[in-house]
């Protein structure tokens, strides 16, 4: 592929390189991470490898630890491609890499580590934020891009990039921008994405039209958001047929006009009740639809898709999710539905929990501690879920605590991008506050994560309270 050709010129170089290099290997080892992001990343790269008739097998790991290095060295692969993480882990990855145990090649958008590899595709290395611009899955697709031969074309695949940068949170703002911008033409020119200024609330392709004002959280507005009785009194003074033949309709049912009705209901009704205006603003933004997808199904928003995939491999199904990814639509898609339905259940009722204990504050932060009450691999998706609740105080990042084993704590953290403009980076913070206490951690400025041994919490929230104070 020409550099002019890479859909982010900066990094065509870096994925030349390592697309040389997964071309000249017999055999290579696909590692991801288990969230959206990592599941998409990992969907990406397989089916470029695939495409480019390079043998291979896909892992997945909750977490890139040192036992997890240790035993992917211990395979017979000669090389191994790392998506969605690696970077933060390159101090480890580097020890194997010089003891001739394997050959690595890193497509990932974290922090890095101290140490480097030859073969890293990272768009912090290139000054492009890899919180906001692109994510594990666009850094796969960037790669999936050089792997193309002479008559390949691997834009297709830019629908699961987007799917995993928006299951990053990347949107956040109500777009994507920079790298992500140009993936998203990227799918738009080869036909298999859409996208339109549109209502800004999850849901649009699933949920009936009273659960979809109802639970739209992002933005609060009084009397419509968690009131059922209110979303259905609201819709029902509106010039929109709400119903049809007795079933409550879904934001995909309505056509143009009625769209436009009770889009400006809800503008009308949110400045009626005193909204900010910056707030009212966030009730609009771009929709990314995935147009080979059913209508009305959760695999044709963005949103949604990555919401399902994040209910497979968080309960140890990465498998299902990757099978949903590479388009099975049958035994696969029917499982994760069914893991999408638990997930849902768990993390209403883990918010339940975080409202109903509170959280504990600190000078510069808040936290909670779910202990087992809370899994481990969704403590940090709840959290990001108070953050727009009133349960917490949005002016600190919220800190949030649950067992990993009797002998360790897994830590999420979450914060605003209004917060990270003023200084904040959870990933410093993550990363210093929990090897302070013989832990380690990482993640984005925005979102971060780390485990620390069970009896250091105390320790750490210390040290993580004095860091975050520092930073803001």
């Amino acid at each position: 592929m020409a550099v002019a050709d890479s859909p982010v010129p900066d990094l065509a170089g870096r994925a030349n390189a390592c697309a040389d290099r997964l071309r000249a290997s017999d055999r290579v080892l696909l590692a991801s991470h288990i969230d959206a992001d990592g599941l998409t990343s990992a969907a990406v790269a397989s089916t470029a490898l695939a495409r480019a008739g390079i043998d291979h097998e896909v892992v997945f790991e909750k977490q890139l630890d040192d036992a997890a290095i240790d035993g992917i060295a211990a395979t017979t692969y000669e090389t191994v491609l790392f998506t969605d993480f690696g970077s933060g882990q390159l101090d480890a990855i580097a020890e194997h890499e010089s003891a001739g145990d394997f050959t690595p090649v890193v497509a990932d958008h974290h922090q890095p580590a101290d140490a480097d590899t030859e073969l890293h595709l990272n768009p912090l290395l290139e000054g492009i934020n890899g919180a906001s611009e692109l994510s594990g899955a666009g850094a796969s697709y960037v790669l999936a891009r050089a792997l193309e031969g002479p008559d390949g074309d691997n834009r297709d695949l830019a629908a699961l990039a987007v799917v995993g940068a928006v299951g990053d949170m990347q949107d956040s703002d109500g777009e994507l921008v920079g790298a992500n911008a140009q993936i998203v033409r990227d799918g738009v020119d080869a036909g298999v994405i859409e996208t339109r200024t549109d209502l800004d609330l999850y849901g649009r392709q699933t949920r009936p039209l009273p659960k979809l004002l109802e639970y739209a959280s992002d933005v609060t507005i009084p009397g419509v958001s968690n009131d059922e009785a209110g979303a259905i009194s609201f819709l029902a003074d509106l010039d929109v047929d709400a119903k049809r033949d007795g079933e409550w309709r879904r934001w995909v049912d309505l056509d143009g006009t009625e769209r436009q009705t009770l889009a400006s209901g809800l503008m009308r009704r949110a400045v009626a009740s005193g909204v900010p205006a910056d707030r009212i603003e966030a009730l609009v933004g771009t929709s990314y639809t995935l147009v080979d997808e059913e209508a009305g199904t959760e695999l044709r928003d963005v949103s949604e898709f990555s919401t399902l995939l994040n209910a497979t491999a968080r309960y140890d199904r990465a498998g299902v999710g990757l099978a949903v990814c590479l388009g099975d639509r049958g035994d696969a898609l029917a499982e994760a539905r069914r893991l999408l339905r638990t997930h849902r259940r768990n993390l209403s009722e883990g918010l339940q929990w975080v409202k109903t204990e509170g959280v504990t504050h600190e000078e510069n932060l808040q936290w909670f501690d779910a202990g087992t009450r809370i899994r481990e691999t969704i403590v940090g998706i709840v959290a990001g879920m108070a953050i727009g609740s009133p349960a917490v105080d949005s002016s600190k990042p919220v800190i949030a605590f649950a067992e990993e084993s009797a002998d360790e704590l897994k830590i999420s953290s979450r914060g605003s991008h209004a917060l990270v403009r003023r200084g904040l980076d959870l990933s410093a913070v993550m990363r210093e506050a929990s090897r302070a206490v013989g832990g380690d951690g990482g993640g984005h400025d925005v979102a971060a994560g780390a485990t620390i041994p069970a009896d250091e919490r105390d320790a750490f929230l210390a040290e993580a309270d004095r860091l975050v104070g520092e930073q803001l």
